[in-house]
């Protein structure tokens, strides 16, 4: 499967379309287990000639996930109002995306990681091809994409039959490791954009 390509709009139309099938961000509630760990990251899709998912790679000098690719993202915070507002603050704090720039499409299901025991909200957000970004020092190592003709090629996604990994999703990138929680809101990604 490919992407149309035309000098108009086609690939933004498609793209539209598709994305018109998420649940809708808000409101956004949070995990009403009270043990669950609730987070909120940013799905951001740069509406470039080539579109791609942003991707981060987290500081190998942070407390949990070091070194991990993720997408921005956290735990709310107090004045947070909801999942959306969570994962807008955190990208600005992360990647310096001012959130006026980001276009919400949607969400996609929540996400449960096994060892850390988060529930994580997936955000999904249109950018234009004009928003800029630059790695906080203290929380990311590098900025990076994942294009979306690899995210819709049903052959990419790999899932890991054994070792520590097994059962984990990952996706194929020449400088960096995409597995976990990252890959497996990928691949519901890529779910909806298949359709």
């Amino acid at each position: 499967m490919a992407l149309p390509r035309n000098a108009d709009t086609r690939t933004e139309i498609w793209l539209r379309s598709r994305l018109s099938r998420l649940q809708p961000a808000q409101p956004s509630t949070w995990p009403a287990d009270a043990d669950a760990r609730a987070a909120a990251v940013l799905v951001p899709i740069v509406l470039a000639p080539e579109p791609f998912v942003l991707l981060t790679r987290r500081s190998a000098l942070l407390r949990s996930h070091p070194g991990q690719v993720s997408f921005p993202g956290g735990r709310p915070e107090r004045a947070d109002t909801d999942a959306v507002a969570t994962a807008l603050r955190e990208a600005c704090e992360e990647i310096g995306l001012d959130p006026m720039l980001a276009e919400i499409m949607g969400r996609l299901p929540n996400y449960d990681t096994v060892s850390s025991q988060f529930t994580i909200v997936p955000i999904v957000a249109l950018l234009s091809p004009h928003a800029t970004w630059s790695a906080s020092e203290d929380e990311v190592a590098a900025i990076f994409g994942l294009t979306l003709d690899l995210l819709i090629d049903p052959e990419a996604p790999r899932l890991s039959e054994d070792g520590p990994r097994r059962g984990s999703w990952s996706w194929p990138h020449p400088e960096h490791d995409v597995w976990g929680a990252t890959a497996g809101i990928l691949v519901a990604l890529a779910t909806v954009l298949r359709g």
